[in-house]
C-alpha cells in the first residue's frame, strides 16, 4: 500500500494474456489483487487461456514490471516519509503480494532498506492474500502477537488478509479499483492518504 502499482500490474499481465492467447475477464482483475506469483500465474494459465507454463508466464510478467519499476517505482506520495515517522516509533514490516525483486525496489528508491526490519512476499507464504499467511508470519518474524500490529491496506483482497490476522486495519482505498464496502466498513479506521498514517496511530 505504498506504491501505485495495481494499475501498471493490471496492464502488464493483460498485454502478456492477449500477448499468448488467452483472453480477459470481467472479473479477472479483482480476483488476482492480493493473489501471490504461483497464484496469479496459474489463474492467466488455467481461467484466462495464456499458453504459456504458469513458471514462464509469471517471469514474463514479473520481467516487464521490472522494466516499468527501472526508473524507480510508482511510490505513492508521502507513503516513503509515512513510514519513516511510523518507523521511529514502532517496528515496521512489509507484507506484500509483490514478488521480492519489486519490494527490493522500492527499498532501494526509497532508502528504507535498514528501517523496514521484515520485509516479506506472499511467495513466501503457503497462500496469498486474502488468507492471512503473509500478515501472520510478518508479525511471527517481527517477534509480535497479530493482535497487537496494525495493517494498512487498499484492496478488498488485502483489506480481508489482514482482518482474518486479527490485526487492527487501516483502510487507503485504492482509487481504480475501490475496496468492497462491505469489507472497507470492517476497517479499524479509513483513511485518505498514506501519509494520514502517523498521526492515526496517534489517535
Amino acid at each position: 500500500m505504498l506504491v501505485d502499482s495495481e494499475q501498471t500490474w493490471d496492464e502488464v499481465r493483460r498485454a502478456v494474456v492477449a500477448d499468448h492467447g488467452g483472453s480477459w475477464t470481467a472479473t479477472a482483475t479483482r480476483a488476482m489483487q492480493g493473489m501471490s506469483t504461483p497464484e496469479w500465474a496459474r489463474y492467466l494459465v488455467e481461467h484466462l487461456g495464456a499458453r504459456l507454463t504458469p513458471d514462464r508466464i509469471a517471469k514474463v510478467v514479473i520481467d516487464q514490471m521490472a522494466k516499468r519499476y527501472a526508473g524507480g517505482p510508482p511510490v505513492l506520495p508521502g507513503a516513503a516519509a509515512a513510514v519513516r515517522a511510523v518507523g521511529e516509533r514502532y517496528p515496521v514490516a512489509i507484507a506484500s503480494s509483490s514478488p521480492p525483486v519489486l519490494i527490493q525496489a522500492f527499498l532501494e528508491a526509497t532508502g528504507l532498506t535498514g528501517l523496514v526490519e521484515v520485509a516479506l512476499s506472499s511467495e513466501q507464504v503457503a497462500a496469498g492474500k486474502p488468507a492471512p499467511d503473509v500478515y501472520l508470519e510478518a508479525a511471527r518474524r517481527l517477534g509480535k502477537d497479530p493482535a497487537r500490529c496494525a495493517a494498512v491496506e487498499d484492496t478488498t483482497n488485502g483489506l480481508k488478509a489482514a482482518l482474518a490476522a486479527g490485526m487492527t486495519v487501516y483502510a487507503v482505498p485504492n482509487p481504480h479499483f475501490p475496496p468492497d464496502p462491505a469489507v472497507l466498513a470492517q476497517a479499524h479506521r479509513v483513511l485518505d492518504t498514506v501519509a494520514d498514517l502517523p498521526a492515526a496511530l496517534r489517535d
